[in-house]
C-alpha cells in the first residue's frame, strides 16, 4: 500500500513541517508514503477570474505531472464528499482491496483546483467546510490517513 500526498507549496511554518514529520513517521509501520511538492504559481490578490482559472490550470498541469496511470486520485475540494473517521477508513481499505495499490491525495493552491485537475479525480474529498490554511490541511489530513489505518487495523485511537 502506498499513499501519495501532491501538493501545491512547501510549508512555511516549522510546526506545520514538524507535524507532517511525526504523521511521516506514524504512518510508516502501515504504507509507504510520498510527499510532493510542486512550485506554486505568483497570484497577486488583484487577479480577474480568467486569471485566476490560469493560475489554477498551470498549478493543476504540475499536480497532474506527478500522477502515474491507475493511482486512484483524491483531489481536496470545498464540494467534494464528507466522511466520518469510521467511512473514511472503510472507503481507503476498500480503494486499497478493489481498486488501487497507491492513494494520491491532491491538496491545489489558495486558489483552488483547476478542471483538469478535478476531471482527473476518482473522489472530490471535502475535510471541513471551514477554510483551512493549508499546512493546517496538510496536517489534518495525514492525521486522518493515520487515524484510518489504526481503525483498519483493530487498534485503538483516541475518539
Amino acid at each position: 500500500m502506498k499513499i501519495k500526498l501532491i501538493c501545491v507549496g512547501k510549508l512555511k511554518d516549522a510546526f506545520f513541517r514538524d507535524a507532517v514529520a511525526e504523521y511521516a513517521k506514524r504512518l510508516s509501520r502501515f504504507c509507504a508514503l510520498e510527499i510532493c511538492e510542486v512550485a506554486d504559481e505568483k497570484a497577486p490578490e488583484s487577479l480577474s477570474p480568467a486569471e485566476e482559472a490560469q493560475v489554477r490550470e498551470r498549478e493543476g498541469e504540475r499536480l497532474l505531472a506527478k500522477i502515474s496511470p491507475g493511482e486512484f486520485v483524491v483531489c481536496l475540494a470545498i464540494d467534494g464528499k464528507r466522511y466520518s473517521s469510521e467511512q473514511f477508513a472503510d472507503h481507503l481499505q476498500t480503494t486499497f482491496d478493489r481498486q488501487a495499490s497507491t492513494v494520491t491525495f491532491i491538496i491545489g493552491g489558495s486558489l483552488g483546483l483547476g478542471a483538469a485537475a478535478l476531471a482527473r479525480a476518482n473522489l472530490l474529498l471535502s475535510v471541513s467546510d471551514m477554510t483551512l490554511p493549508h499546512g493546517l490541511c496538510r496536517v489534518f489530513l495525514l492525521e486522518q490517513i493515520y487515524r484510518a489505518f489504526k481503525i483498519n487495523a483493530g487498534e485503538p485511537y483516541h475518539k
